[in-house]
C-alpha cells in the first residue's frame, strides 16, 4: 500500500482484500463449518477457495483439515501418500472432477504427481499423465495437499507449484478463538445477541446488494426519459427509503455491537491467559518429542477448567478466579506428562511468560539471566568467588541496574562472604542496598555468585509469583486421569527403567471389575509377530467395552501409523467402556523418536519414574523380597548381610546416575531385575558351598549381573570397587561400616530392616555414594546450567525482541557474525610451514597434524558465516543447515557444523571462540620455527593422545626401547607454567589440567581430598616422560584417566599413575579424574 502510494497510484482508503473477494454471509458459512473466526484463518479460507494453482495446507493443529472435511463433506476424497490404492483414487477423482485431499505429506512428495502438480496437460488439455497413464482431465477436479509438520522445507518448485497456507494457530486468532469459547460459556446471552446482530447484518448487506443490482437492472433497460417510468421512479422511491431504514437500523446494530464488544472484552483476560498457557505447552516438544499436546485436548481441558471455577457474582472477581482455575488446570494436567527434570523448566517458563505479559519482568534482564554470557575472564581479587563467577559478577555491570556491583563485593567483602558462603543465600537477605532489587534481579545475582543454587531460587520465585500449590509435590493420579479418558482419548505412559506401569494399572482394573481372569484386561507385550495378536484385542475389546494395553509400542515403529488408524477406527461406534493404554520407552535422542505425532496428541500422557534419593531407592530395592525370602537360606545370618549390602550396592548404583558423568559416564538402566537375580545367585551359591565364595559372588555381580550393562572400562571399575568394599568378610565378622556413620544392621526380621534404613540412615548426601559433597554442588550447577539453556531455546522468537531489546534475532545474529569473522585467524601456510625445517620428529608430525586440523575448521567457520551473510542479503536461499545455524548462534551456542570438525567442548560460543583463538596463537608459537614448547598446552590439542604418544615414540627411539613395551610416566613438580623457560632435555612439561573429585597437594606431593565448594582444582605442571613398562611405579599411586571434558566416557585420552597416600578404592569411588577443559 506505501509503495503505491509514494509512486502516486490512486488507492481506496481502508482497502480491505477479504471484503474485495468474498462477503460476511460466506464467512459465517465458513465458521459454522467449523473455521476459527480469528482473521489469519478468514485470510486462508479466502485463498484456498480463489487460488489458481492447488492448495498446500501448513495445519499442525488440524484446524483447517476439520473445516475443508466439513465444507466439502461426502463429496470429498480422501487419501495420503502410500495409501494402497492411492493412484487410483487420484485417478478417479480426476476423470469425475471431484475433490481429493492427499493428508499428512512429509518434506517430499512422489514424483509421480509433479505432472499433476504443475497441471502438465495433454491433448489440449484433457488429459494428464500419471505414471504411464493418461488420465482424463476434469475441469472441476481440485486437489488440496496437507500436512502436519509444523516448519516444512519444501523445494522451490513445489512451492512454486503451489499455494502455500499456513494455517498453524496464533497467539492472537486462538485468543479471538477462546474469548468466543469463554463468553458462550459466561455469557450466553451476549453470545446469542452478538450471532443475531451478526445475522441481522448479514441480511441487511444482501438485501442493500439486491436492491442495487435490481435498481441497476432497471435503471440500464429504461427507455427515454426514466421519469416517464412511473414503476421505476416508486422503486427508486422504495429504495431509498429502506435504505434509510437499514441505514438507521445499522447504527443500532453498531451501537449494540459496540456495548456487546465492551461486555466481552471483560473476559479477554481469561482467553490471553489461556492462548498463552497453550503456547508455553506446545513449545515442550523442543525438550522432549513424547511432549505433544493437541489444540482439541486444551479446549476440552479449558472447558472444564471453566466448569470447575468457583462462583463469583462480580465479573471482575470471576475474570481472577478463571484465569487461576485456567493457569493451575494446565499445570496439573502437563506436569504428569513431564519427566520430573523437566516439570521446574516448565514451571519456570510458565512463570517468565505470564509476568512478561503483565510487564513485571524486564525483558532485557530475563534475556541476560537466560544467557549469561561471559565472553572475558577476570581473576578473583576475593578468595570466596572463583574466577568464573568473579568474571560472571564484571560481565553483570554491563547492566544499568547492576552498575558498581563488583565494587561493593570487593569494598565490603565480610558482608558477601556471609552471603555467598550461606547453606541457603537464595532465602537470605542481599548485603548493603542490593537487598532491595527486584526477584529477577536477585536471580542474576545469586547465577553469578551461586549457581548450584538456581534451582531451589527458581522453585521459591514460582512460589512467592504464582503460589505455594504450583511447587509442590504432585502424585500421578491414575484414577483421575482414567475419568478424562474415553474410547477416543487412550493413556500412554512414558516408561523409565525400573519402572513397571502395569502394576498400578492392573489394581485399578480390579476396583473396576477389567482383570484378565474375567477376559476384560488384554494384555499386548509387542515385539517380533505380535501386531496381529494386538489386532484382534482392539476390535475384541472395542466390541465388548474391554481394556487393552499395549506394552513397548516403540519396538514396532513401522506398525504405529496403522495403530493410529485402528484407534481412531475402532473408537468411533465402539462401546462406551472401551479403554486403550499404551507404554513406551522415552527415546535417547530426538533422532530415534518413533511414535507419531498423532497418537501422543490424542492421549493423555503420564510419566512413570523410579523414586530417588538413598532412602527411597533402598527401601525399594528391599521391597523385591519379604520374610520369606530372609528365611529361606541355611545360613541365614551370611544369607542377610550380603543381602543387605546388596541392596545398599543396588541403591549407590542407581543413585549414582543421578551425579551425571561424575557418578557413571553412562546412563545405564540398572533395574529390580538385576538385584533379584543376584539375590537367586547368593542364595544357590550359600547353598552349595561351606564358605561364602566372595571372589565367585562379586565376580558374579560385578562383571556378568550388573556388569553386563556396564560398557566402559572405567565404570567397570568402579563397579569393582563398589563390590570389594561391601562384599568381603569383614561385613559378617567386624561392625562394617556401608557408609560414613552408616553401619552394616544387626541380624534383624524383614520389617526390622525397613525400620533400621528409616532410624539409622544419615540425611542425603554425596558421601552416601562414595562421592566428595561437591559432587552435589557440580550436579546442581550443571542441572541449573541446563535448564537455562533450554529455557532461552523455548523464548518465543518475538517474546525476547522488543523495543526494549532494540534488536531481532537476525539482527543479532548478524553482529555476532560479523564480529567472528572480523576476530577469525588466517588458515596456516602449510607449504611454508613444512619448508621451515626438514626434521621430521614425531613432535614436529604432531605440529603439522594440528595445524591441518585447525585449518580445516577455520575455512568450515569461514565459509558457513559467508553464507549465512549471503543468505541474509536474499543472495542464498537460507536452508535447514543454516537456520539451524542461525539459531545456535543466537543462542550462544556452537553450531554444529563447526563440532563435528573441532575438538569435544562443553564451553558457550563466546567462551569456544576464545579457546579457539588461544589455539591458534599456541600453534602460531610452535609453528615459528617448530622447536618444542617449553611448557606444551596440552588441553590445546585436537588430539591429545598423539602428542602424548610423542613422547614415548621419541623416547624409545632415543634409548632403544621396543614401544609395545613402554609407558608414559608422570611427576607432577611444584612451579608454574611461568617458572619454565625451555623444555626438558626427555619429554615434555603439560600445563592446562585440571583435577575434579579432589585435589593435588602440592606440599605433600599427593592426591588430597578437595576443599568444601571448590569443584575443580588447577594442577602444576606435569613433567611427562617414557620409560620401560617393567620400571614403573604401581605402590601407592592412582591410576588417575584424564578426560577432554567433564562429560568423561568417550572423551578418555590417557591415565597418569598420580602418588596417593590412600587406598585406591577411595578415589574410584569419588570419580577423581584429571581434565583438558574446565
Amino acid at each position: 500500500m506505501n509503495c503505491l502510494s509514494k509512486v502516486s497510484i490512486p488507492i481506496t482508503e481502508g482497502l480491505d482484500s477479504i471484503a474485495m473477494l468474498t462477503d460476511d454471509a460466506t464467512i459465517a458459512t465458513w465458521n459454522n463449518e467449523g473455521l476459527p473466526s480469528d482473521r489469519m484463518s478468514t485470510e486462508n479460507a479466502t485463498i484456498l477457495t480463489h487460488c489458481e494453482r492447488w492448495p498446500l495446507m501448513i495445519d499442525p493443529q488440524q484446524q483447517g483439515i476439520k473445516w475443508i472435511k466439513n465444507k466439502y463433506g461426502t463429496e470429498l476424497k480422501v487419501t495420503h501418500l502410500g495409501q494402497k490404492g492411492f493412484l487410483n483414487a487420484i485417478e478417479t477423482a480426476l476423470a469425475f472432477g471431484d475433490v481429493i485431499l492427499v493428508e499428512n505429506l512429509g518434506e517430499t512428495i512422489d514424483p509421480v504427481l509433479d505432472p499433476l502438480l504443475g497441471r502438465n496437460t495433454i491433448k489440449k488439455g484433457k488429459y494428464i499423465r500419471i505414471g504411464d497413464k493418461e488420465c482424463e482431465f476434469n475441469k472441476n477436479f481440485r486437489l488440496i495437499l496437507h500436512t502436519k509438520l509444523a516448519n516444512p522445507h519444501y523445494k522451490p518448485e513445489l512451492q512454486a507449484q503451489t499455494t502455500l497456507l499456513n494455517f498453524t494457530v496464533t497467539e492472537d486468532g486462538l485468543e479471538a478463538q477462546l474469548l468466543a469459547e469463554v463468553v458462550s460459556l459466561e455469557r450466553p446471552d451476549l453470545e446469542k445477541l452478538k450471532l443475531v446482530l451478526t445475522k441481522h447484518q448479514n441480511d441487511f448487506k444482501i438485501e442493500l446488494k439486491y436492491l442495487e443490482d435490481d435498481l441497476l437492472l432497471r435503471l440500464s433497460a429504461a427507455e427515454g426519459s426514466f421519469l416517464d417510468d412511473t414503476e421505476l421512479v416508486e422503486r427508486l422511491e422504495m429504495t431509498k427509503a429502506t435504505v434509510a431504514e437499514i441505514e438507521r437500523k445499522v447504527i443500532e446494530a453498531k451501537e449494540n455491537e459496540r456495548k456487546i464488544n465492551e461486555a466481552r472484552e471483560g473476559y479477554r483476560p481469561v482467553a490471553a491467559r489461556a492462548s498463552l498457557l497453550y503456547f508455553v505447552i506446545n513449545d515442550l516438544r523442543k525438550i522432549n518429542p513424547f511432549y505433544q499436546f493437541s489444540l482439541k485436548a486444551f479446549n476440552m481441558l479449558f472447558l472444564r477448567a471453566i466448569e470447575q471455577a468457583d462462583k463469583v457474582e462480580a465479573t471482575q472477581g470471576r475474570v481472577s478466579v478463571l484465569m487461576e482455575s485456567i493457569t493451575y488446570a494446565v499445570f496439573l494436567y502437563t506436569s504428569r506428562a513431564l519427566f520430573e527434570r523437566d516439570k521446574l523448566t516448565f514451571l519456570s517458563q510458565m512463570a517468565f511468560q505470564i509476568f512478561l505479559r503483565k510487564k513485571e519482568i524486564d525483558p532485557l534482564e530475563l534475556d541476560f539471566l537466560l544467557r549469561f554470557t561471559v565472553e572475558h575472564i577476570y581473576l578473583s581479587p576475593v578468595d570466596f568467588l572463583t574466577t568464573q563467577s568473579w568474571s560472571t559478577l564484571k560481565a553483570l555491570t554491563v547492566l544499568e541496574e547492576f552498575r558498581g556491583i563488583d565494587r561493593d563485593v570487593e569494598g565490603s567483602a565480610k558482608q558477601w562472604r556471609k552471603w555467598a558462603e550461606s547453606a541457603c543465600p537464595e532465602k537470605e537477605k542481599l548485603p548493603q542496598e542490593w537487598k532491595k532489587k527486584s526477584l529477577i534481579q536477585k536471580l542474576i545475582i545469586l547465577r553469578a555468585v551461586r549457581p548450584d543454587r538456581m534451582t531451589y531460587a527458581l522453585r521459591n520465585f514460582v512460589e512467592e509469583k504464582l503460589g505455594a500449590k504450583y511447587v509442590g509435590r504432585t502424585r500421578v493420579d491414575l484414577v483421575k486421569a482414567f475419568e478424562e479418558s474415553s474410547p477416543a482419548t487412550p493413556i500412554f505412559f512414558i516408561l523409565s527403567p525400573g519402572v513397571d506401569a502395569l502394576k498400578d494399572l492392573e489394581i485399578l482394573g480390579k476396583r473396576l471389575g477389567f482383570t484378565m481372569d474375567s477376559g476384560k484386561f488384554h494384555n499386548v507385550s509387542l515385539g517380533q509377530g505380535q501386531e496381529v495378536v494386538a489386532e484382534k484385542a482392539l476390535e475384541k475389546a472395542s466390541e465388548g467395552g474391554h481394556w487393552v494395553i499395549l506394552q513397548n509400542v516403540h519396538l514396532v515403529a513401522k506398525w504405529l501409523g496403522t495403530l493410529e488408524k485402528l484407534l481412531e477406527r475402532f473408537s468411533q461406534g465402539g462401546h462406551r467402556d472401551y479403554r486403550v493404554f499404551m507404554s513406551a520407552e522415552s527415546a535417547a535422542t530426538p533422532h530415534e523418536h518413533v511414535i507419531p505425532q498423532g497418537l501422543l496428541e490424542n492421549s493423555i500422557k503420564i510419566t512413570n519414574e523410579p523414586p530417588t534419593g538413598m532412602l527411597a531407592n533402598l527401601h525399594a530395592a528391599l521391597y523385591n523380597f519379604d520374610q520369606d525370602t530372609l528365611e529361606a537360606c541355611s545360613k541365614e545370618q551370611e544369607f542377610k548381610s550380603i543381602l543387605f549390602a546388596l541392596c545398599y550396592f543396588h541403591a549407590c548404583v542407581a543413585g549414582r546416575l543421578r551425579f551425571g558423568p561424575r557418578g557413571w559416564s553412562r546412563n545405564y538402566p540398572f533395574s529390580p531385575g538385576d538385584l533379584t537375580i543376584c539375590a537367586n545367585v547368593l542364595y544357590n551359591y550359600l547353598e552349595a558351598n561351606p564358605h561364602v565364595p566372595w571372589e565367585d559372588l562379586r565376580y558374579l555381580f560385578g562383571e556378568i549381573m550388573y556388569g553386563g550393562h556396564i560398557t566402559d572400562d572405567w565404570d567397570r571399575k568402579l563397579c569393582r570397587a563398589y563390590l570389594e568394599e561391601f562384599l568381603n568378610p569383614s561385613l559378617i565378622e567386624d561392625e562394617f561400616m556401608l557408609a560414613p556413620g552408616f553401619a552394616a544392621p544387626p541380624n534383624l526380621d524383614y520389617s526390622g530392616y525397613h525400620q533400621y534404613i528409616e532410624e539409622k540412615l544419615p540425611p542425603e548426601s554425596p558421601a552416601l555414594y562414595g562421592l566428595h559433597p561437591n559432587a552435589e554442588i557440580e550436579f546442581l550447577t550443571v542441572m541449573s546450567n541446563t535448564l537455562f539453556r533450554t529455557l532461552l531455546e523455548l523464548q518465543p522468537r518475538n517474546a525476547l525482541i522488543s523495543e526494549e531489546l532494540g534488536q531481532s534475532t537476525e539482527e543479532k545474529v548478524k553482529n555476532v557474525l560479523d564480529d567472528l569473522l572480523e576476530k577469525l585467524p588466517e588458515e596456516f601456510n602449510m607449504v611454508e610451514i613444512m619448508q621451515k625445517s626438514s626434521n621430521r620428529s614425531p613432535y614436529v608430525l604432531v605440529c603439522f597434524q594440528e595445524c591441518e586440523r585447525m585449518n580445516v575448521l577455520l575455512r568450515e567457520i569461514r565459509v558457513s558465516l559467508q553464507q549465512l551473510d549471503l543468505g541474509y542479503k536474499g543472495e542464498l536461499t537460507l536452508s535447514p543447515e543454516m537456520e539451524a545455524q542461525q539459531s545456535q548462534l543466537s543462542y550462544d551456542m556452537v553450531p554444529d557444523t563447526w563440532s563435528k570438525l573441532a575438538y569435544p567442548s562443553t564451553y558457550s560460543l563466546a567462551q569456544w571462540f576464545s579457546d579457539l583463538l588461544l589455539r591458534c596463537q599456541e600453534l602460531e608459537t610452535w609453528t615459528h620455527d617448530l622447536a618444542l614448547p617449553a611448557v606444551v598446552w596440552l588441553s590445546g590439542f585436537f588430539n591429545p593422545q598423539s602428542f602424548l604418544t610423542a613422547i614415548m615414540q621419541t623416547m624409545a627411539r632415543r634409548n632403544g626401547w621396543p614401544l609395545d613395551k613402554t609407558c608414559l610416566t608422570v611427576d607432577v613438580t611444584k612451579k608454574t607454567k611461568e617458572d619454565y623457560g625451555h623444555p626438558p632435555r626427555e619429554g615434555a612439561y603439560l600445563h592446562g589440567l585440571i583435577m575434579e573429585g579432589a585435589r593435588w597437594d602440592t606440599q605433600s606431593g599427593t592426591i588430597a581430598e578437595a576443599c568444601l565448594k571448590e569443584v575443580t582444582s588447577v594442577m602444576p605442571v606435569i613433567f611427562a616422560k617414557a620409560i620401560p613398562t617393567d620400571r614403573q611405579e604401581t605402590k601407592h599411586t592412582y591410576e588417575c584417566p584424564v578426560y577432554r571434558t567433564k562429560m568423561r566416557g568417550s572423551n578418555y585420552v590417557w591415565t597418569f599413575r598420580l602418588k596417593s597416600p590412600d587406598k585406591t578404592a577411595k578415589w574410584v569411588l569419588a570419580g577423581v579424574a584429571l581434565l583438558l577443559e574446565a
